[in-house]
């Protein structure tokens, strides 16, 4: 046993040897990460803001009595749309028909009497020149048929007031729009003491939205556009999205009406009102929504994939920048507002930088990377 134990220790004291030797050269050595990257090219991009607001009817008109009286009927059918002149509510004309009557009436007797005075005053003027009558006498015959005229010219303001009336007494729509319910009933007093409300008519095609922005931030806008980094959008043509609660855009897009010229002052914001046709309805005055708005356009503009973003432990924005030995290195960045699925970058970055898209859970500052075959570069879209 000892014989066989012998050659056995010795030649696994061999083998460890053996193992022992081998040089650095032999071990497998460790692969590249590989990496999708980008190359950062320019390229017109259109600079957009999210701002939040609430939808307003553009022509609001409260319908209301002009005259006192009761209301017999009801026309229109609640929450329909109406056009100007149509008919909506009718108030009990028959007051209204009486002192119409009754001014008529009175306009008959002081157009008589106006003609008596007349004739009169004619009848004085042939008899002042053979002095049959006194001057006196004339004057006031001339001063009676000029009263008498005043008193018709009144009562046919009477007249005129009294067909007013009667006309108010059938209530109609002031503008086009759509009309909510009624806020009286028939058989209802209105008009006495007070101007009653009879309804609400909204026009709601198009909408207005009107939107709140910081001066702080209009006032970076204003900097951009003199230094040139910047251009403006056109008068009337900057475009608008709205966003819907659920995270969708509305179909169809809007425009930027115009910039309010005060500034709160509890909150130091500016109104700017944008404009959406709404033809279905779809949008009611008084929903709080948010508008993708486009204030600026930028010829030689920046964007990143939103993936590409990196923070460190203090929220700073970083990218993984592929230098020229494709070493990998941190490089901050200054992020402006997002657009789709990328990011508008304000600084940090320029034209020729490769980024990594991909990979960058495995990439390491200072580290090699393979740039993998698939990698493009980038081709940024204009929304213009």
């Amino acid at each position: 046993m000892k014989k066989l134990f012998a050659p056995l220790c010795l030649s696994a004291l061999a083998l460890t040897l053996a193992g022992c030797g081998k040089t650095p050269d032999a071990e497998e050595k460790t692969p590249l990460v590989k990496v999708r990257t980008e190359v950062i090219a320019p390229a017109p991009l259109s600079i957009n803001n999210e701002l939040s607001g609430r939808i307003v009817a553009p022509r609001v008109a409260e319908v209301r009595a002009r005259v006192a009286g009761v209301v017999l009927k009801r026309v229109y059918e609640e929450g329909s749309e109406v056009k100007q002149g149509d008919i909506l509510f009718l108030i009990d004309p028959a007051p209204f028909k009486a002192d119409l009557d009754s001014a008529l009436a009175a306009l008959r007797k002081s157009e008589a009497l106006a003609l008596q005075a007349r004739l009169q005053s004619e009848r004085y003027a042939a008899l002042i020149d053979s002095n049959a009558i006194s001057a006196q006498e004339y004057d006031n015959a001339r001063a009676q048929a000029q009263q008498a005229q005043a008193d018709v010219a009144a009562i046919k303001a009477a007249v005129q007031r009294a067909r007013l009336n009667l006309g108010y007494a059938t209530v109609t729509a002031p503008i086009s729009g759509r009309i909510g319910r009624a806020l009286v009933t028939e058989g209802a007093l209105v008009g006495q003491g007070e101007v009653t409300p009879l309804a609400r008519i909204q026009q709601l095609d198009p909408v207005h939205v009107d939107l709140t922005q910081s001066t702080r931030d209009l006032d970076n806008l204003r900097a951009s556009f003199r230094a040139g980094e910047l251009q403006q959008v056109g008068s009337n043509q900057a475009r608008a999205t709205l966003i819907r609660d659920n995270g969708s855009p509305y179909p169809l897009p809007g425009k930027l009406l115009f910039t309010d010229v005060n500034v709160d002052p509890s909150t130091g914001q500016v109104i700017l009102r944008s404009e959406f046709p709404n033809p279905d309805n779809d949008l009611l005055p008084g929903s709080f929504v948010r508008v993708r708005l486009e204030q600026a356009f930028n010829q030689q503009g920046i964007s990143v994939p939103q993936r590409a973003i990196l923070r460190d432990s203090a929220g700073v924005a970083q990218v993984l920048l592929v230098e020229a030995d494709n070493r990998i290195k941190q490089q901050p960045v200054q992020l402006g507002n997002a657009q789709n699925d990328r990011w508008i970058v304000n600084g940090g970055l320029k034209a020729g930088d490769r980024i990594v898209i991909e990979g960058l859970q495995h990439a390491r500052p200072g580290e090699q990377v393979q740039i993998d075959d698939l990698a493009l570069p980038l081709v940024q879209s204009t929304d213009r």
